[in-house]
């Protein structure tokens, strides 16, 4: 199906593309939060070694992702017919790394450790490649400010969806019934995606792509909004139990303080794709950091057993969420498109970019749980200096880094004449 230049997409095509953003976004959460302590409880690896491993795991992916990009560009440049075949083998080498993870054949450590390792690398090339080559795929339909959004929102909202179930799918039906999720959603994604709009094969005019993407001075500008946004909302996503068990003293709720906030993020979509049709993408933007930045002040004011306060709290930094979920991509989009790069560079675009957001969740740790340690607050600590400080990090640091990264937007991209539909 070729793409439309307007990209007037009907639900059902937004729905195609979407879909494979469910399976790469149930994988993820098992991934990153599930199995750490996987292989803490299940095989006793000390935490110090396993926290080591995921560190350098997480930083070798990191660095991957650049010439991922630059790879999946030659792919969808020369060899456009076999985009889709060669985004099954990637799936099957995420299921494949996903299911050796999980389920080791021995559990000697030494052993152990180096099936973890290489098991990590081979799902995170996989993950990488599936995620690259289908923002590359969104980004080369083309289409305004509101239509990329549009798009984009289609692929979070089935992410969030994917979200939800996986942080409730382990519990109810066990690690291997959810490994034969993961691989029917992966198929099911595929096989939509092959009925989805795709954009014409367009051969690159030139020999390197990493060159152009750093000479682009509205990426630069854009990635570094992205960065300060993204650790302001990494920081409270790595400290919100602490908070809750320690501030609020509500463990019970954890649950549905974190449920509250995907659905609230969900459902916020469609409000962001009428806000960025009216005011403009960079606005709107700005509008959801704000929010953000009052949704947390407030936290800084709760106390012990303010539960509903809180639960309010999720449903607002929830809806500030959607926003970050559903704009700065479209944004990158319109970078893209701008630079005269659209066809060519997509890949390499979005392999820095994937990196920066990876790169977000390291800075985010290693900002905050430093910070907690160095201000004497521990886990289970309660008294006013250790809560203070946990108030400190979770609520206050945020607030400081939204306001830079919306201060940069404003700078940057709404200030500047015309900013909003060519930066």
């Amino acid at each position: 199906m070729a793409a439309d230049p307007s990209l007037a997409l009907r639900p059902a095509d937004g729905a195609r593309y979407g879909a494979l953003g469910f399976a790469l976004a149930f994988v993820a959460l098992p991934l990153y939060i599930g199995l750490p302590a996987h292989y803490a409880q299940e095989y006793g690896m000390p935490l110090a070694l396993l926290g080591l491993l995921l560190l350098g795991a997480r930083l070798a992916d990191a660095v991957m992702d650049p010439w991922i990009g630059r790879l999946c560009d030659h792919w969808l440049n020369q060899r456009s017919a076999q985009v889709l075949p060669l985004m099954g083998v990637a799936a099957l080498l995420l299921l494949g790394g996903f299911v050796g993870l999980f389920f080791p054949p021995w559990r000697e450590q030494t052993a152990l450790l180096v099936w973890c390792a290489g098991f990590l690398l081979l799902t995170y090339l996989g993950y990488s490649l599936l995620s690259v080559m289908h923002q590359a795929w969104g980004a080369r339909l083309g289409g305004n400010a509101t239509a990329q959004t549009r798009l984009v929102a289609w692929r979070e909202g089935c992410a969030l969806a994917g979200v939800i179930s996986a942080s409730l799918l382990p519990s109810l039906i066990g690690l291997a019934a959810t490994a034969a999720a993961l691989g029917l959603a992966l198929c099911l994604g595929l096989l939509l995606l092959n009925r989805a709009p795709r954009a014409p094969a367009r051969r690159a005019s030139g020999a390197s792509v990493a060159a152009p993407v750093w000479r682009v001075p509205a990426f630069r500008r854009l990635l570094a909004v992205f960065l300060l946004n993204g650790i302001a909302a990494a920081i409270p996503a790595s400290l919100l139990l602490f908070f809750v068990r320690d501030r609020l003293q509500t463990p019970q709720w954890e649950g549905a303080f974190l449920g509250l906030y995907f659905i609230a993020a969900a459902l916020s979509l469609p409000l962001w794709l009428r806000l960025v049709a009216r005011i403009g993408q960079a606005r709107s933007w700005g509008c959801g950091m704000l929010l953000a930045v009052a949704a947390f002040a407030w936290a800084a004011m709760l106390g012990s057993g303010d539960s509903l306060a809180f639960a309010l709290i999720c449903l607002a930094s929830g809806v500030a969420l959607g926003a970050d979920l559903a704009i700065p991509g479209a944004m990158l989009t319109r970078v893209v498109q701008h630079a005269g790069l659209s066809g060519q560079a997509e890949g390499a675009f979005f392999g820095w970019w994937n990196a920066a957001n990876k790169l977000n969740l390291a800075l985010a740790a290693g900002l905050s749980l430093p910070l907690l340690q160095a201000l004497d607050y521990a886990p289970g600590r309660r008294d006013a200096e250790a809560l203070a400080a946990l108030t400190l990090a979770y609520c206050l640091l945020p607030c400081v880094l939204k306001l830079l990264a919306a201060g940069l937007l404003y700078v940057f991209w709404i200030r500047p004449q015309g900013a909003e539909e060519l930066p």
